[in-house]
């Protein structure tokens, strides 16, 4: 079952065995599935012996586990992941995962967690709840999304109009002149619409 035994003696004869175990967090089967459906890699690195480590990857649906880890080896498993061209996120809390949090490309520290640890991290997730990290990472692309979406339409508007700005419609006697010479009003119309445009595309973040 994963559990590490303890033996208890009264006057150096036996009397009891007690076994304890680790328990996963609340929500953590969930939260995993949730990473994985992003695409993501998960791995567990531990400095749990390989039995309750298995125990634990097993019931939160973790396939590959790297027990019996000290803090240099958390550490190493994170460059070696990265010399394969990975970029990797570390997920921890405690003492021995600052060299991993401070080595990988994003340290996610959980709440609650050792004081070094959420220095060494770049992320702290307040509510210290794993699923929070897949809504971090959801959040980071949906943000990268929309900067991109923003940089879009900034140079649209500027594409599109200042050519017109610098004449290039001025002989087409169709038009009329307030749009051939790109009448001054129009111009800070234009500006104040992709200024909205990019304000309220990113409020759009507000409702993940």
């Amino acid at each position: 079952m994963g559990q590490s035994v303890i033996w208890v003696a009264i006057d150096d004869r036996l009397a009891a065995f007690l076994t304890v175990a680790d328990e996963e967090k609340p929500g953590a089967r969930e939260a995993v599935e949730h990473l994985r459906r992003l695409g993501l890699q998960i791995v567990m690195v531990t400095g749990d012996a390989l039995a309750p480590a298995r125990a634990i990857a097993g019931r939160v649906g973790i396939e590959n586990v790297v027990a019996g880890a000290r803090p240099e080896q958390k550490e190493t498993a994170v460059r070696e992941a990265q010399a394969t061209g990975a970029r990797v996120a570390m997920v921890g809390d405690g003492i021995n995962d600052a060299p991993a949090l401070a080595r990988a490309d994003v340290g996610i520290a959980l709440s609650g967690g050792t004081d070094i640890a959420l220095e060494a991290a770049d992320v702290t997730l307040v509510h210290g709840d794993l699923a929070g990290v897949a809504r971090a990472i959801d959040l980071s692309r949906a943000t990268m999304r929309t900067i991109r979406q923003n940089l879009f339409w900034a140079f649209f508007y500027n594409v599109a109009l200042i050519p017109i700005a610098a004449g290039a419609l001025h002989n087409v006697r169709s038009l009329p002149l307030i749009l051939r010479d790109l009448h001054p009003a129009l111009a800070a119309a234009a500006m104040a619409l992709s200024s909205v445009t990019v304000v309220t595309n990113s409020l759009r973040l507000g409702r993940r």
